[in-house]
């Protein structure tokens, strides 16, 4: 029987059980390390995975994270972090996971199988031309996902797929993100290098395509959510450095707008009020640069 990379024996871990401990993490540790270098090795396709993505929500689009299994909940927690992170609607970024909502806390495998649910589920999301479709299977052959796949493209949406084999797929995918990482220390255990370099991937796409759609300023996350005391801090702190304002400076003009690290830099910056600040932000599409150089006039 042929074996995918992921789930092929890894001869150095062959006695992991008898290993010391700090022996054992040692070398789960010089296996991990070899994950950036199987997502370096795919930085192109990444590129053009993060073009689409801008392009999509640009376009008023929506992307949708299809998974199973650990792929599937490491999806739910991406698009979960979006919109606190990057003050976008939840609808922005969605997670689509075999078994439904319930199998982001608890294991439904078997869910895996089923590609005609995949292809139900993309339908009932409403994915249709104007979005993007993202799936994640370590193996590339996960019958879920390659329903969800096929289905979105007989919808008219552009697809992409981020794996970990170099075996070819049996369905036709616009962008082709492969990450090698090989097999895993713990055979079969996907969780592992396979997901790890999946939630580096993620992270890549969503921080470079927010950068990119003016959701970040600098390498400041200003469209951030301040719901909570270290949040507000954080907002304070990005405030100071965007602006070079005291912190108490700094509080006041995120009081008056709302808690908005955005309309507080833009106001401080220019000395538009923060109802000028947001009406311009408004008009730039959310784009901080573009309203700065708008209040100057350049």
């Amino acid at each position: 029987m042929k074996l995918t990379s992921t789930e092929s024996l890894n001869h150095r871990s062959r006695h992991l059980d008898s290993l010391p401990i700090v022996d054992a993490l040692r070398l789960i540790n010089e296996e991990d390390a070899q994950v950036a270098a199987a997502v370096k090795d795919g930085l192109p396709q990444i590129a053009k995975l993060a073009a689409a993505f801008v392009a999509t929500i640009t376009g008023n689009g929506r992307v949708f994270l299809v998974g199973a299994g650990t792929s599937g909940r490491i999806g739910a927690m991406e698009a979960a972090e979006c919109p606190p992170t990057f003050g976008v609607s939840p609808e922005t970024v969605q997670a689509i996971v075999a078994g439904g909502r319930e199998a982001a806390f608890m294991a439904a495998e078997s869910s895996e199988d089923d590609d005609g649910q995949g292809a139900f589920d993309v339908r009932e999301a409403g994915v249709g031309p104007v979005d993007l479709v993202i799936g994640l299977t370590a193996s590339g052959s996960t019958p879920y996902v390659l329903g969800a796949l096929t289905r979105a493209r007989e919808l008219g949406a552009k697809t992409g797929i981020v794996v970990c084999n170099p075996d070819r797929l049996r369905i036709k995918v616009d962008i082709v993100v492969r990450t090698i990482v090989g097999p895993e220390v713990l055979l079969g255990s996907t969780r592992m290098k396979a997901g790890t370099a999946q939630k580096m991937v993620l992270n890549m796409l969503t921080t470079t395509a927010m950068a990119k759609l003016g959701r970040v300023y600098g390498n400041l996350m200003v469209d951030l959510r301040p719901t909570n005391a270290k949040l507000k801090n954080r907002a304070k702190v990005m405030v100071c450095l965007a602006t070079g304002s005291r912190p108490e400076a700094a509080e006041a003009a995120l009081v008056k707008a709302d808690w908005s690290p955005k309309r507080a830099i833009l106001s401080l910056l220019t000395g538009l009020s923060v109802e000028a600040a947001r009406q311009l932000l408004d008009q730039s599409e959310g784009n901080m640069q573009r309203a700065i150089d708008m209040a100057r006039g350049t």
